[in-house]
């Protein structure tokens, strides 16, 4: 059995090698998707609670970032696709 000290190293490892893989623009729109989810949690501390400018945050980086979905943490994708879609039929 590993150790969890162990896996825990060769986790980062993995996570800081694909970061150094990555183009800078992928991994700054990472960081600004994991930075908002950050700033909602300290916010709220409980349930998440998102405001309109949190939504929009979302929307945006949707159109802008087709892995968008991987950092997701406090948003479900089919909630940001809905916002994009009722953003879109208000225009």
């Amino acid at each position: 059995m590993i150790p969890p000290m162990i896996l825990a190293l060769v986790s980062a490892m993995i996570t800081f090698l694909r970061a150094a893989l990555m183009p800078r623009a992928t991994l700054a729109l990472e960081n600004a998707a994991l930075r908002q989810q950050l700033t909602v949690y300290l916010r709220t501390r409980k349930r998440g609670r998102l405001r309109a400018g949190d939504r929009v945050f979302w929307v945006a980086l949707h159109r802008l970032w087709p892995a968008w979905t991987r950092p997701l943490v406090i948003v479900r994708p089919e909630t940001v696709i809905g916002w994009h879609r009722k953003g879109f039929r208000m225009f």
